[in-house]
């Protein structure tokens, strides 16, 4: 991956202020139409489980069908997967108590991938309207994800 995007984590944090202007004045239509073809490519190129920053770093959203679906999964109560993994933030969403996440096992490779919190599944929005809606929220996961990184500066070159 470092080959591919050589700097890249370096590059996104001096970049910040450039994308926050390009997703504030893109056109909107165009980025989206992009975003489905560059998603797929950043794929190709970027392997989740060699990185695992998300995982490691920060929790998605555990909404009320996320956590049934996976205290029913791990055969628990689900006020026993919530007291035993998850916390309220200052939002007022459930997140992992810790961090690394602790599903995400030692090999990157998480142990309840069928079953992860959508926030997970959706995860790094770069194929859908949540780039442009929420940029802040882009923003921040360009400086940690190589894939979010990748998909702004192809679109800034892009998308004129």
């Amino acid at each position: 991956m470092t080959e591919i995007l050589p700097n890249w984590q370096k590059k996104a944090e001096e970049r910040q202020k450039l994308y926050k202007s390009f997703l504030q004045s893109a056109n909107k239509n165009k980025v989206l139409k992009a975003l489905p073809a560059l998603h797929d490519e950043a794929f190709e190129k970027i392997d989740c489980l060699q990185c695992a920053a998300c995982c490691k770093n920060y929790s998605p959203r555990f909404k009320t069908t996320d956590i049934k679906r996976i205290s029913k999964h791990l055969r628990m109560k689900e006020s026993v997967f919530i007291e035993t993994y998850l916390r309220l933030d200052e939002d007022g969403d459930y997140v992992v108590r810790s961090t690394p996440c602790p599903f995400l096992g030692h090999d990157n490779f998480c142990s309840i991938y069928e079953h992860r919190p959508s926030d997970c599944e959706r995860f790094p929005y770069t194929d859908e309207d949540v780039l442009l809606k929420r940029i802040p929220l882009t923003l921040k996961n360009s400086s940690f994800c190589p894939a979010v990184y990748y998909v702004l500066e192809k679109l800034m070159i892009n998308i004129k």
